[in-house]
């Protein structure tokens, strides 16, 4: 079996993840061009970690222009076999209320600026997203959510907007009427990604506040929103170190295959493959490529 390697996306206000031991930060290069930032590679309990704030220190990549195949694919290059997304969004419903962890399982992709797959002419593939996220992964996220006394609920449907400005009142309420849960814009094209790549994939998403349909809270008051963002970033540490220590050191196959994603997904015939694609594809699809 293949030795499980965490890898933890850090979203806004998430930008080191304190308690690896003999931790460094590495630059990885990508021939997908240059991730948000260098990776900080550790260790927990034993369990190699691989952290990448998502917007950079510092705050620097907006949500269209971080480099989501760049992020994916050097994750990828560090061995990352499950991946754990830390983000920052707002609450669709009454009953999720700010502080609150969703554990997501859906997502509705709004975005159309980024690009969203490593394949296209040359090399086409295509790769089922009926189910997004890894139950396994997902099971130890709740555990550790659990054990840490954290206020979280299992499932809920994520829709990916484009920003980087915040809903309309009439966006707000369109989304809410779909069903959709929470709201953010980082998540896709990321767990497109993530699974074209193999890498099984959990989603936490922080409430940070009510969006702009709440009657009681009106508008995004960003003053708000960086408060809750400092109180959940330290509850994001606690709950990363204990899936950490939780997580099977040897990777478990996924129920829903998304280890394995590329099984049947690529259809351009060998003899018609673009050697330039292909030889990007080296860290992403070398499985299903090298053989």
């Amino acid at each position: 079996m293949v030795k499980s390697v965490l890898g933890v996306v850090g979203g806004s206000g998430i930008y080191d993840l304190p308690g690896l031991e003999n931790s460094e930060w590495v630059n990885v290069e990508s021939p997908w061009g240059t991730p948000s930032d260098k990776v900080r590679i550790g260790y927990i309990d034993g369990l190699k970690v691989v952290f990448l704030p998502r917007h950079g220190q510092g705050h620097a990549h907006s949500p269209t222009g971080i480099n989501y195949r760049a992020n994916i694919d050097v994750l990828k290059r560090c061995g990352v076999t499950d991946l754990v997304s830390v983000s920052a969004c707002g609450s669709l419903k009454e009953e999720l209320a700010p502080g609150t962890f969703v554990l997501v399982d859906q997502f509705i992709d709004r975005t159309f600026a980024r690009e969203k797959s490593f394949f296209g002419n040359g090399c086409v593939a295509h790769v089922s997203m009926a189910y997004p996220v890894s139950p396994k992964l997902v099971d130890c996220v709740e555990k550790a959510a659990r054990a840490e006394d954290l206020l979280y609920r299992r499932g809920g449907t994520y829709l990916a907007m484009e920003g980087p400005q915040f809903s309309s009142l009439a966006e707000s309420h369109l989304y809410r009427s779909w069903g959709c849960d929470v709201i953010g814009m980082t998540n896709m094209p990321e767990a497109k990604l993530a699974r074209e790549a193999e890498i099984c994939y959990a989603t936490v998403a922080m409430i940070t506040d009510y969006d702009s349909w709440h009657p009681d809270h009106g508008e995004v008051d960003i003053q708000t929103i960086i408060k809750v963002l400092h109180e959940n970033a330290s509850n994001a540490q606690r709950l990363v170190a204990r899936i950490a220590r939780d997580l099977p050191r040897e990777h478990e196959a996924c129920p829903v295959g998304s280890d394995t994603a590329l099984e049947f997904a690529i259809m351009t015939a060998p003899e018609a493959r673009d050697p330039e694609l292909v030889a990007k594809l080296d860290a992403v699809a070398g499985r299903v490529l090298n053989r």
